[in-house]
């Protein structure tokens, strides 16, 4: 049987929930550059894609970062020009803007490395359905889950990296313009 949280774990726990529903609250009401406030300056977003590979395999399912092509292998600069595209308003692909939910759950603290509940960065795993509906008849649906490093800067939880998996290997999508 695992061991019982603690009090403080408890609290971090919530407290790291919340950040994850906020964050999908303001990606939803298209609060992009509150979005972007939550990354740190040298945060790094990445979405390796996966391959279909034999179950002896498995370890080289995914793409690897910075050497194979990924759906996303950004930092904050790029997230931030991509915020700005969609922002001009003739973005090909999201004028109008899409209609997006975003749902998080199985959210799980996998610790700091230095085993201080209090410590100034956490990896935090958590799954993802992603919904996008837009002009009449265009729905699309992501699901995977994530590994989030979220550190403390001046008191608040900031996203120092995003590991995005998502569950397919083919976009079966037109597009790929929304955060995860």
């Amino acid at each position: 049987m695992a061991d019982l949280l603690s009090h403080e774990e408890l609290l971090l726990r919530l407290e790291i929930e919340d950040f994850l529903y906020l964050e999908a609250d303001l990606l939803d009401e298209h609060r992009y550059e509150e979005w972007l406030d939550l990354f740190t300056e040298d945060a790094r977003y990445h979405a390796p894609m996966k391959r279909n590979v034999s179950s002896r395999e498995m370890d080289t399912e995914l793409t690897r970062e910075k050497i194979e092509m990924s759906w996303f292998d950004e930092g904050k600069d790029t997230l931030t020009k991509r915020v700005a595209q969609i922002r001009t308003g003739v973005h090909w692909a999201e004028e109008p803007l899409s209609r997006v939910t975003h749902f998080v759950s199985n959210v799980r603290l996998l610790g700091s490395g230095s085993g201080d509940v209090g410590a100034g960065e956490i990896r935090v795993k958590s799954r993802f359905l992603v919904h996008r509906n837009r002009l009449e008849d265009e729905d699309n649906t992501w699901i995977g889950n994530r590994i989030d490093t979220l550190r403390r800067v001046d008191g608040e939880w900031k996203i120092s990296r995003r590991e995005i998996y998502l569950d397919q290997n083919v976009l079966l999508s037109k597009n790929l313009t929304n955060f995860f």
